[in-house]
């Protein structure tokens, strides 16, 4: 597949994980969207780190926080690309912001998130989800 096709089907696989992500946190169905990890996944945010040798170790990331977007009145999050770059035949790099909304459409929040995804026999999946600042501060 040329570096095109394989942008356009990680692009795929973050609109349906975006998808997934705004269904499981209205229903906190977090299993829902644990088949767009891959196995292992390594989640890095604000809060620390956690390894997830399987995917069933991710709820214990996700759930406090779907219901922490519910509480707050969630309706849906997607992802704006900022950047994407295959680095290798089975490894892209993509960042950008998750803009999420409140169930009337009001913009709630900003995140900065950064994903490399790995292409396993199944296909693409998230391998590491590194949640950061929407702005890279510069160096002085």
């Amino acid at each position: 597949m040329s570096s095109t096709a394989e942008e356009a089907a990680v692009t795929r696989v973050l609109a349906d994980y975006y998808s997934a992500f705004s269904s499981a946190c209205r229903t906190l169905d977090v299993h829902a969207i644990c088949p767009y990890f891959h196995e292992p996944a390594l989640l890095i945010g604000p809060g620390g780190m956690l390894a997830a040798p399987t995917r069933e170790v991710l709820p214990t990331a996700f759930t406090p926080a779907m219901e922490d977007l519910r509480a707050r009145g969630f309706g849906r999050s997607e992802l704006n690309m900022r950047d994407i770059k295959l680095l290798n035949a089975t490894t892209m790099l993509v960042s950008g912001v998750a803009i999420r909304c409140k169930l009337d459409g009001q913009e709630l929040e900003r995140a900065g998130v950064t994903y490399v995804l790995h292409k396993a026999a199944s296909g693409w999946k998230i391998a590491v989800l590194i949640g950061h600042d929407t702005e890279t501060p510069r160096r002085e």
